[in-house]
């Protein structure tokens, strides 16, 4: 299971045109608002597809998904290098949004589910972890390699390379376990059962307080520091980093949520205060890297950021404990739809707010979440 895991983990983010696809686009001719534009049909349709996709993966084989998410962003990679073209990018994306929608939820409650069928289910949060560091190690090396093989074949070696990157994770999908039954409720009848299971995943998320509790911290934890590190080179320029040293400020950050990422199986047993004191920490931590007006700023900020990504991965894994029906899936896709309505948000709000206050001070505006929660978090709950 765990090798398994890792190498998908790996394949999934191990793709060249990641670093490079903006630059196709523009010259293939596109504006600034035309690409952007492509951008919000990528987000909207993971939006719209997010909790029905994990309805799908509780009442379908969870590992048919996985294999099949992979296949459809090769199609649309392969599309965009073949058929450079406005429409041709939107159906890429499209497709690309489609993949993310059946993949998230389908993973976390396949790997769940195995584990505690083994009696493991307390290595969860381990494996999530480390995870999702291979997965941060795979996009970090795709960056990297892009460079020399664009150089030596541009975009038809690049996309090809990301085609078969993706190939290779369907197939590695194949090899995971899976040990349930393929449809949940109704058996001679899929329908029934898919909206069966659809009305308690969201009764579920809603009426459950426990999963409520962890399906916030899951959203706010994750997407929050995800999409402020797309602006890091944009603070690191303000603060008046040489462009040359702009990269190694992204690795730094990187780096720091890789080891989130290991170490959040050692810090899935914390209780909840402590829990909150770490995350309150790490957003006055985030805070006062970004007013510092210091390069050496960016070390406070890389330490938030990885406990910003320890503490998402914890929260999947609580959120995977306080699930108790059978539709594992489908909460775990509403922090994924979570997460998606916060980074749309976050995108929307940095744009307008970093215009009035600068960098620094917006990255600071953004800790203030951080604090809101992990205040909620330090106050008495009662026990699942």
């Amino acid at each position: 299971m765990a090798g398994t895991l890792y190498l998908y983990s790996f394949l999934d983010e191990f793709v060249l045109l990641y670093p490079v696809y903006a630059l196709l686009f523009s010259e293939t001719g596109l504006s600034v608002a035309e690409t952007t534009s492509l951008f919000v049909i990528w987000s909207v349709t993971g939006l719209l597809l997010e909790v029905p996709s994990g309805a799908l993966a509780d009442v379908l084989s969870r590992r048919l998904l996985l294999c099949v998410g992979p296949l459809l962003a090769a199609a649309g990679f392969a599309l965009w290098v073949i058929f450079p073209s406005y429409w041709v990018f939107a159906a890429g994306f499209v497709l690309w949004g489609v993949r993310g929608a059946l993949t998230s939820g389908s993973l976390e409650a396949l790997v769940y589910e195995e584990l505690e069928r083994a009696g493991e289910a307390e290595r969860y949060a381990g494996l999530m972890g480390r995870a999702s560091s291979v997965g941060l190690a795979a996009t970090a090396s795709a960056i990297g390699l892009a460079i020399p093989v664009f150089a030596v074949g541009g975009y038809p070696v690049v996309g090809a390379a990301s085609v078969v990157a993706c190939l290779l994770c369907s197939l590695a999908a194949l090899a995971f376990p899976e040990h349930r039954a393929a449809t949940a409720a109704g058996d001679e009848d899929d329908e029934p059962g898919y909206w069966a299971v659809l009305k308690s995943g969201l009764s579920e998320a809603r009426g459950n307080r426990h999963v409520s509790r962890w399906l916030v911290l899951s959203a706010v934890a994750g997407a929050i520091w995800g999409a402020l590190e797309e602006y890091v080179p944009y603070l690191g320029k303000e603060l008046g980093t040489p462009v040359a040293w702009v990269p190694a400020l992204v690795l730094l950050v990187w780096a720091a949520a890789t080891a989130g990422g290991l170490l959040a199986g050692r810090a899935e047993r914390v209780a909840e205060r402590p829990f909150a004191v770490m995350l309150l920490a790490a957003a006055l931590a985030l805070a006062g890297g970004a007013l510092s007006g210091e390069l050496a700023g960016f070390a406070l900020i890389a330490l938030a950021f990885g406990a910003f990504q320890l503490a998402d991965v914890v929260a999947d894994a609580r959120l995977q404990e306080s699930i108790d029906g059978p539709s594992r899936a489908t909460v775990t896709s509403v922090a994924g739809l979570g997460k998606e309505a916060v980074t749309l948000l976050v995108y929307a709000s940095y744009g307008a707010a970093s215009t009035m206050a600068g960098h620094g001070l917006t990255f600071a505006l953004f800790a203030v979440p951080y604090v809101v929660v992990a205040l909620v978090w330090g106050r008495k709950s009662p026990r699942p």
